[in-house]
């Protein structure tokens, strides 16, 4: 898996772009943006981190200038993108090509699978930060994990080698249980997400008495509905998770509220929305979640689904 197309030039493809090229990846950056490809073909991508700033020559397209064969199709729009963005890239699909996310919210993987078949799909969840700071400039601070693994019939062989690819560049673990690590993830943003959106707060400032009590139903939620969905979470490890991004990532302004401030779509439906779904058809209720995600849609002037 040595060629990748990543699809999505937003702050976590770009920085999974400046890594993988780093490490010696033939990597094709795939955006809808000519503008912005443009830019980043004639100037690179700008990549701050611990070290300093790196310069990192990209190649940048449109998904139909991008041509086969790859070894891996990494998805990384916003979840509502997912669907048209696998169809773009579908003519990449074949026996030596894999497909993985990891996007926020569910539901991604479902659709890769429409076009990539669910046996060449892997999922994954990440909990790197990182900020677009410009159209190419990104900046990453503090450490992460990926988290790999198979969809449904995908070989474990595929899961170590696509774990192994991202070891080159960053810390990367095969997850046997991947859609625990997901759903952990899909808390953790429907906790925080969501409220720093709706009140135009920080993440730091959410760290009031009302704001975690908010955060913490939303999780309370979200738990019990993945466990009558047969997914046992670790309620202790997202706290831990919270708690960490409470205290250490204060100023931090929420994906979702960037979206809104841009006057960009959110990704409630597959967050706090999809959460919403899953619990009716398991007979459970969602209401904190349910409120959030319909406080998220006037703010975005949708309708309520």
């Amino acid at each position: 898996m040595k060629k990748i197309a990543i699809v999505g030039a937003g702050a976590m493809g770009s920085l999974f772009a400046a890594g993988l090229t780093g490490a010696g990846c033939e990597v094709t950056l795939i955006d809808v943006d000519r503008t912005r490809i443009e830019l980043l073909n004639r100037q690179g991508l700008i990549y701050e981190h611990a070290g300093g700033d790196s310069r990192i020559a990209v190649r940048a397209m449109l998904a139909a200038e991008c041509r086969g064969p790859v070894d891996l199709v990494l998805m990384l729009t916003k979840g509502m993108h997912t669907r048209k963005a696998a169809l773009s890239v579908a003519h990449l699909a074949g026996p030596s090509c894999w497909a993985l996310t990891l996007q926020n919210g569910i539901g991604n993987a479902e659709a890769l699978a429409d076009v990539f078949g669910a046996d060449r799909v892997l999922l994954g969840a990440t909990d790197y930060p990182a900020d677009l700071k410009a159209p190419n400039r990104i900046a990453t601070h503090g450490s992460g994990t990926v988290w790999i693994g198979a969809y449904a019939g995908a070989p474990w062989p595929a899961v170590q080698e696509a774990t192994d690819l991202f070891g080159m560049a960053f810390a990367a673990v095969a997850e046997p249980q991947i859609k625990v690590k997901v759903w952990e993830k899909l808390a953790f943003n429907a906790a925080l997400n969501a409220l720093a959106a709706i009140t135009r707060l920080t993440v730091g400032a959410l760290d009031e008495p009302a704001g975690r009590r908010i955060a913490f139903a939303a999780v309370d939620e979200v738990v019990a509905t993945a466990a009558a969905s047969g997914l046992p979470l670790d309620r202790a490890r997202i706290a831990d998770k919270i708690e960490n991004a409470l205290r250490h990532h204060r100023d931090h302004k929420a994906s979702m509220l960037q979206d809104l401030l841009a006057g960009r779509p959110t990704e409630i439906e597959t967050i706090n929305g999809a959460v919403v779904a899953v619990a009716q058809r398991e007979g459970l209720g969602a209401p904190v979640n349910a409120v959030l995600a319909d406080l998220v849609r006037l703010l975005e002037g949708t309708t309520a689904v």
